[in-house]
């Protein structure tokens, strides 16, 4: 009798446990549905020519839920590059860390080049704060000759996608319209893990950088330009060597 007693009271513990700790995920999950609701994100671009900067700003809601981290992902054109050494060299200085998917060739033109992903950890250590500001150095490549009078050349850079994660939430699949993304969880890209997706995040469209390009009409006369003038100089500095015996 004591036994039964015992085993229906260890049962009606558990399912105690069991319902209230999906009660907190439920809650926790209404909790990262609002903050993603009410997230905004906007992008500018600084300075001019082939070197400009992308400024992310998120603005989380005032109500955040403590354990929230945030990742931009930036899906780039071929038309732009990032520098690994200068992103290196900026690590320090800065609270955000960066993750490049592929080798990048900073000399290869454009036509020969591919786009790439970057993720972007704001707060790699840390959950989320209310406001986050990420200004990425771009760096435009070099693009083929224009043989219809154009000079410059248009690159659309599109704004990234915002993903929010919390341990607290673990059914990511019932936050619709929000989808479910798999991307790596730290900048050392050691484990993946399930991101949610921020839909209509953008309000505004790409941002369209103009870069200049070569006059096609002109490539011919400036190369054989360019070898005329290094043959003769150096056959002038062969000349001298000859005349003051330097070898």
């Amino acid at each position: 009798m004591y036994f039964v007693l015992f085993s229906v009271l260890a049962f009606l513990s558990r399912c105690h446990c069991l319902t209230e700790k999906v009660e907190k995920n439920e809650n926790h999950c209404g909790l990262l549905k609002q903050l993603l609701e009410s997230t905004s994100l906007a992008v500018e671009i600084n300075k001019k020519g082939l070197h400009r900067e992308v400024v992310t700003t998120v603005e989380l809601s005032p109500g955040e839920l403590s354990g929230v981290r945030a990742l931009l992902l930036h899906r780039w054109p071929r038309g732009v590059f990032v520098d690994p050494y200068q992103l290196a060299s900026l690590r320090d200085q800065s609270d955000w860390q960066i993750l490049v998917d592929s080798a990048i060739d900073l000399e290869v033109p454009a036509h020969k080049a591919s786009g790439f992903v970057t993720y972007v950890y704001p707060t790699p250590d840390g959950p989320a704060p209310r406001l986050l500001k990420v200004t990425i150095p771009i760096h435009g490549r070099y693009h083929e000759p224009s043989f219809d009078g154009k000079t410059h050349t248009s690159v659309d850079i599109e704004p990234p996608e915002l993903l929010l994660r919390t341990e607290k939430c673990t059914q990511l699949r019932d936050l619709e319209p929000h989808t479910v993304v798999d991307a790596p969880c730290t900048p050392d890209n050691s484990s993946i893990c399930s991101w949610v997706k921020l839909q209509h995040q953008q309000d505004q469209g790409p941002v369209s950088l103009q870069f200049p390009v070569g006059d096609g009409p002109l490539v011919m006369p400036v190369c054989g330009g360019t070898l005329l003038v290094t043959m003769i100089c150096c056959a002038a500095l062969s000349k001298y060597m000859w005349k003051h015996r330097i070898i």
